[in-house]
């Protein structure tokens, strides 16, 4: 067997999988990268097993074995992570995902237009006293007031 084919065959399925991870947005896609570079492995392990037997027989198997239940795993996780992420935010595109996590004494940034205008409309919050969203009947419901 001549193992030049596969090894340029994965050569070019994990290429095409780090192509994958770098450049998509969505996280199923960057999942899916994952799995060709997976399998890019694996096309490795067992063409070096059948081309080196004599120093571990079986052993590329073996370990293409173990790559399989690995990329299982990950893909039960990551389609989870993926899943909580769509119901937080309504989109899988990773690069909305906040990486650092916010303090919860730190106000949220909202982006503040002229004349106090938010992209929202004008703003209804003020800062001289017994208004704004420290007052006490900030967070409450228009008819408990």
């Amino acid at each position: 067997m001549r193992p030049v084919i596969p090894y340029v065959t994965a050569a070019l399925l994990f290429g095409l999988g780090v192509y994958g991870v770098l450049r998509r947005r969505n996280a199923v896609l960057v999942l899916m990268a994952v799995e060709l570079m997976l399998n890019a492995v694996n096309l490795i392990l067992v063409t070096a097993d059948t081309t080196a037997k004599a120093l571990l027989p079986h052993g590329g198997q073996v370990f293409a074995l173990f790559v399989i239940v690995l990329a299982a795993a990950e893909i039960g996780v990551g389609l989870a992570i993926v899943l909580q992420l769509y119901r937080m935010r309504a989109s899988v595109a990773v690069d909305d995902v906040p990486l650092a996590e916010r303090p919860a004494d730190e106000p949220v940034p909202v982006a503040v237009g002229p004349a106090g205008a938010t992209a929202d409309g004008p703003s209804e919050v003020t800062d001289g006293p017994g208004g704004g969203l420290n007052a006490p009947e900030a967070g409450r419901p228009e008819g408990d007031r």
